[in-house]
């Protein structure tokens, strides 16, 4: 049978160095705690110098092995190229624009701004402890997340004693500040 008439579907590969993209709201700055900006700028880093030449070798040589069509070394090699060329671009884009906010620098302890870890209790009295962070540091198991969430949102400028509302799927919830806590300045480097 013809090749032409066969329709072959490639099986659909979960990309590992997807990170969860979370828009940035239109004409705000990419906010990022110090360690972040480390964080994004090794993995840019590791790409180019690592993993993308060790996969361009890989994708040589399987172009060098003669017919492309059906040597999985050179598809695979090809597909994982054009990953990592899309985060390289990705990271590229969101660390040119990042802003870098120190916030072991802060000032005003008595006030929830970015950077800060913030302690507060929900209307049933559960306290909860969130630090706020740029969006590409997310991570709900230690407690990080993005200043766009509507957590930090509901929580920013807030002062210890202030009950703010927190507009949830299920309603507005009201949230007291209990705590607020930044980063000693030897921690933050």
């Amino acid at each position: 049978m013809n090749k032409a008439w066969i329709k072959e579907s490639e099986p659909a590969e979960p990309n590992e160095m997807e990170l969860e993209q979370v828009q940035i709201p239109a004409g705000a700055k990419n906010y990022m705690t110090p360690a972040g900006y480390r964080k994004l700028k090794a993995e840019l880093l590791s790409l180019l110098d690592h993993e993308r030449p060790e996969v361009v070798r890989t994708v040589s040589w399987a172009a060098a092995n003669g017919d492309r069509s059906e040597n999985a070394d050179y598809i695979y090699g090809k597909r994982r190229l054009r990953a990592i060329d899309k985060q390289i671009r990705f990271l590229t884009k969101r660390l040119d624009n990042a802003e870098v906010v120190d916030s072991s620098y802060q000032e005003n302890l008595d006030q929830v701004f970015f950077g800060a870890t913030v302690t507060y209790a929900t209307d049933e009295g559960v306290e909860h402890s969130v630090t706020i962070v740029g969006v590409d540091e997310i991570n709900l198991e230690q407690g990080h997340v993005s200043w766009v969430s509507p957590i930090a949102r509901a929580l920013l400028k807030a002062k210890i004693g202030d009950t703010v509302p927190l507009h949830t799927p299920t309603g507005i919830m009201q949230i007291e500040v209990l705590k607020i806590q930044y980063p000693d300045r030897a921690d933050a480097g």
